[in-house]
């Protein structure tokens, strides 16, 4: 058995736990039965939900055994959001989601030895709950003062939205999935993001008040980031899990471009790199930051974490297609239209193609068609890599990648794409 607490704290992942030295203890005594709960509130998790998944793999990895719980009703409920009710989803549309849930946590965990990952479903034990029988054998052991006390209740409290019964009775059900996996499983532990502190803590209460027994409650805090910008949302929306929603050259090129403020912060959450390796990476990042080169070694561990290891490879083959360092031919459609998806981009709506200075002009890569004039006479321009050094240069239709796109690039690092339409 591992005591893994000193490397949560190193890794920055304990924002506030129940009882640190009660909880180090249990940990050594192992093992620990845990668990971290995901509502299906969306066809997919997102990164967010990664910092929580890739929790429950260290723990696991450290000796200690992991429930992963798919939340069936507290996700036909919600959990309160700052600032406005959630809308309902229906139960056939949550039912599907679960599954997809279940199946991108499961990824992550190992079903085998002794310490073997269980995944639950907290439907199980609500489907057939009376009314009655929540209210007298749950709701009996909660106090609406401290109730309200809670962060999010709270400030749904106070803003003009108000908080339904619905929302507000969701510490409730939270509550009754530590009780119900305590007395089912033995688990002890419950870890979530620190904004869900209240409604850990209402479990322990739970527990405390119904069994008379102590348990643990851990919550690593949210990730932020350096420009103030909101960890995993880009300029095209949320980074997800599914490569239907967020393709695997969008997700690799997300850690790519970490801010050097951030990527440390990032390794330590996220990665399973060792002490040594991560301090020699923020090295390189102090002394060559130009190099990126604890961008690089996030992106491709994580790629293939989520992706696979050959959709990291043909990730890694596009980026530097795309700046010179590949053969842009020898991409494949799909990687294609997701590496040009990610940047500025015209259409052209016909063949005859227009010129490459209504293109630059028209993608903004450059201001005007005399500033595109002028790139092109400094030898700054290039279409799919080749040097143009022809001012009225036009595109020919074998100069169309799949039969589709052109790639635009001024100088070393500013690209655009052209996307036929016809």
């Amino acid at each position: 058995m591992t005591d893994i607490v000193d490397e949560l704290k190193w890794r920055g992942l304990i924002a506030v736990s129940t009882d640190e030295d009660a909880l180090r203890k249990a940990f050594a005594d192992g093992p620990v039965t845990f668990y971290c709960g995901f509502d299906p509130t969306a066809p997919s998790l997102h990164i967010g939900n990664l910092v929580q998944i890739i929790q429950l793999r260290r723990l696991q990895q450290a000796g200690h055994r992991p429930l992963g719980l798919v939340g069936g009703a507290t996700g036909l409920i919600g959990d309160p959001k700052p600032t406005a009710e959630r809308t309902l989803n229906d139960p056939e549309t949550v039912a599907g989601w679960v599954g997809r849930l279940r199946g991108q946590i499961e990824r992550y965990l190992d079903f085998d030895g002794p310490n073997a990952a269980q995944m639950v479903n907290n439907l199980d034990w609500t489907s057939g709950l009376s009314a009655i029988n929540l209210l007298r054998d749950v709701g009996k052991h909660f106090r609406v003062n401290n109730m309200i006390a809670k962060e999010a209740v709270a400030r749904r409290l106070n803003s003009d939205a108000g908080i339904s019964y619905t929302e507000f009775s969701y510490q409730v059900l939270q509550a009754m999935d530590f009780l119900e996996l305590y007395r089912r499983y033995g688990c002890t532990l419950q870890t979530g993001g620190s904004d869900q502190w209240g409604n850990l803590t209402a479990g322990v209460d739970l527990i405390r008040r119904s069994e008379g027994e102590s348990v643990h409650a851990l919550a690593i805090p949210l990730l932020t980031k350096a420009d103030g910008t909101k960890f995993g949302k880009t300029e095209s929306g949320t980074v997800w899990l599914d490569p239907e929603l967020t393709t695997p050259y969008a997700f690799y090129q997300f850690w790519l471009n970490a801010d050097d403020r951030d990527v440390s912060n990032f390794l330590r959450v996220f990665s399973f790199k060792s002490r040594e390796e991560i301090e020699e990476l923020d090295r390189l990042t102090t002394e060559r930051p130009a190099a990126r080169a604890a961008q690089r070694a996030l992106a491709e561990e994580l790629t293939t974490m989520v992706h696979g290891a050959e959709e990291c490879a043909r990730a890694i083959a596009a980026s530097k297609a795309l700046f010179g360092q590949g053969d842009l031919a020898e991409l494949d459609a799909a990687t294609l239209a997701a590496a040009t998806a990610e940047l500025p981009r015209t259409e052209a709506e016909a063949l005859p193609l227009p010129p490459v200075v209504d293109l630059l002009a028209a993608t903004g890569l450059a201001q005007s068609k005399s500033a595109a004039r002028r790139t092109i006479k400094e030898g700054g321009a290039y279409l799919n890599n080749t040097k143009i050094t022809d001012e009225d240069a036009v595109p020919a239709e074998s100069d169309l990648l799949h039969g589709r796109w052109l790639l635009l690039r001024r100088g070393k690092r500013n690209l655009a794409a052209v996307e036929l339409k016809a």
